[in-house]
Parts: structure tokens; sequence; C-alpha cells
């Protein structure tokens, strides 16, 4: 376990709130301030606030900027626009994914935000990779400068709105741009990890985002906005089959393998693009695979998947959700006992649990309207 010796900057704020703390990659984090299912719903119904700080920021700079994104991701960055950013990525020579990040473009330059305790690693390759293929392109972790902050639910931008001159709707989904947003000049986002409306700011220097904080909160009282933990965070990506990098990608897994095949740009030239040629053409291998559970039982990250006595299968991330009142998880499955309405077994603490393969994702865009 990595010791904890990192808080948010606004890990005060956390504490007054009544926060029960939880280490998560290095860091202290909130793990939840009331319930995770009643911060779940809260999201998914209305609105929470997230302190997202534990992920990481990379400033990429340099006249090769543009060419180093292109090399170190599966997307070529000449496709993305100023003002616009993209899911993608970083991959080694063998195909396995390093992480999955998000770059931001912003005029002559990227922020790319690793994962969680990814920022050294990440920093270094690309560093590397720089000076391997020759490019004019640093890349420098300005981690510890910014505070990330994630509003999400569908009365986000409503709440946002009243904390900015900018018209929200002007930016779009995956748009990004720099923005005053209660008297601080902010990098916004219209992105996030819930699957539901929301923006995420980048806010330096850090003491900054305190005010910025409290100030969302009171935007949001007449919707009820509730501060929202880890815990909420990941039963609320799990739901939309959002992968979580610690999980998916442990062992090394491909973008194939967890079905990331859609954030793939063909077309030009990235390292591991060989190994997943390689493989793509190979077509035997496991894939990322969602399973709802027909049994009572909640399935976790390591049990096992089988049929018929048989293991197929590996589940990487599970859990009840809030919102089915079922279990659900996703799982690394052999060929062939893929398809939809398949019955495979999950085991659960020696216990057999009937699960039922489905299409993603387990909660719809309009679950909230409907409940």
């Amino acid at each position: 376990m990595i010791d904890i010796v990192l808080k948010s900057p606004l890990n005060d704020i956390h504490n007054e709130l009544g926060a029960k703390f939880t280490e998560f990659a290095g860091f202290e984090m909130p793990i939840q301030f009331s319930s995770i299912k009643n911060e779940h719903l809260t999201v998914r119904k209305s609105v929470g606030l997230f302190d997202v700080s534990h992920m990481s920021n990379i400033w990429i700079t340099g006249k090769d900027a543009e060419k180093l994104v292109s090399l170190t991701t599966v997307e070529d960055a000449s496709k993305i626009g100023d003002g616009k950013s993209q899911y993608t990525a970083i991959l080694r020579e063998d195909g396995t994914v390093i992480d999955d990040t998000i770059f931001m473009h912003l005029g002559e330059k990227y922020m790319m935000i690793p994962n969680a305790g990814m920022s050294d690693e990440v920093t270094k390759w690309l560093n590397d990779k720089a000076e391997e293929y020759d490019l004019c392109a640093i890349a420098e972790d300005v981690s510890k400068d910014y505070v990330i902050i994630a509003i999400q639910g569908p009365k986000s931008r409503e709440i946002l709105q009243k904390l900015t001159d900018t018209d929200l709707k002007t930016v779009g989904f995956f748009g990004c741009q720099y923005t005053d947003i209660a008297g601080v000049n902010c990098i916004i986002s219209h992105t996030g990890y819930t699957g539901e409306l929301g923006f995420e700011l980048q806010i330096t220097p850090p003491k900054m985002a305190k005010d910025i904080f409290r100030k969302i909160l009171k935007a949001g009282k007449e919707f009820n906005i509730e501060p929202i933990g880890l815990g909420a965070r990941d039963t609320l990506r799990l739901e939309k089959c959002f992968i979580l990098a610690g999980n998916e990608f442990e062992g090394g897994k491909t973008p194939l393998e967890a079905l990331m095949s859609w954030t793939i740009n063909w077309d030009h030239d990235f390292i591991g693009k060989d190994a997943l040629l390689k493989q793509k053409e190979q077509g035997d291998y496991q894939r990322l695979t969602y399973m709802e559970c027909i049994d009572k039982g909640i399935p976790r990250h390591g049990c096992k998947v089988q049929k018929d006595g048989k293991e197929v299968g590996v589940v990487t991330s599970g859990t009840m959700s809030p919102c089915l009142s079922k279990g659900i998880a996703m799982a690394y499955v052999d060929p062939g006992y893929r398809e939809k309405d398949t019955i495979l077994e999950i085991i659960v603490r020696n216990k057999s649990v009937k699960a039922k393969v489905v299409k993603p994702p387990f909660v719809k865009k309009d679950w909230a309207q409907q409940n």
C-alpha cells in the first residue's frame, strides 16, 4: 500500500462537511459525506460536487507538442482543434495501456490529465519519447499547481451558469476553454466521469479553489447540491461502463481487449500500433463484457466468471447498482461467451451467482426522468 503523503487543498472543507476519508493512490480523499447511495442518486437526479484533485495535470509544450501527443496516444492530435478535448490512451510498444487519459488542446499547448498516481510515469514516458524521436516538446508535471473540481448532474449547467458570464451552452461536449468562474480564471471542460451533464474545472493557484468550491455549494442550494466522495464516483462510473485504470487495465490490457477501439485513429502512426494490428488480425482474445446479476449477490474485483463450472473470465469491477438495485459487473471474458443474454456464473464468496450478459451502459441516459 502506498503511504498517505498527500492531501487535497480542499481537505479542510471536506472535514467541515463531515467526510469519511480513504487512501487512494497516495492521497487522503473523501470516500463519502452522507452515504454512497444517497450521493449517487443525488448526482443522477440533481447535482453533486466532486473534488478530483488526486488526478494529475501535465502541460505539453513546444513546436512539436502536437506530434508528441499523436505519437504517444491512439489519437491523431492534429484532428483535435483548439478548444477541444479528447479521451484517449497511452500505450507501450506491446500495445498494452499505460494509462487512459484526456488531453485538452488550449492554444499552442496541450494539457493532459493522467489518472491518480500516474503523473510521474506519464511525464517521464512523454519526455523519453520526445528525446527518442527527436521532437521539440516538453512535458511538465504541474499537478501540485492545480485543483480539479467536477460538478455533475442534470442541474450542473444551471448552477455553474450563476457564477460565470460565459454562456455555458456554447461549451460543447468535450469542449474546453479558459473561463472566469466566481471571479477566478479557470480551464473549464464539458467532461466528466458520471455519464451525466457536467463540467470539470482546472483551478490554479490551489488556494483559489476553496472559494470556488464554497460558492458552487451555495449556488446549488436550491437544487440540494451535495459534496460527493470517491465511493459514489466509482458506482456512478460503473453504471455507465466507464473504465477505472487500476481495475480494467490491471495486468496489461490493450484498447482492443478493453473495448476502446472506438478511440483509435488508425490513420496515423503511434506507439503500440503494430502490436494492435497483429492482435486485431488474430481476433482470439478476451474482451471486456458487461453483466447484470440475476441472483442476489454483489460481484467484486477479482471474482471468477464461469460457464457450467469452466472458468471463462474474471471480474474487473463490480458493485450493487444504486439505480437498478442489482449486482452489476465488468469482466474480461473468453470469446464465445459474450453474446447478449448469455447466462454466466460469477463466483461471489464461494457462491455461484447467475448473471446475464447485457449491452452497455447498465443505466440508460433517461433513467432519472423515468424514476
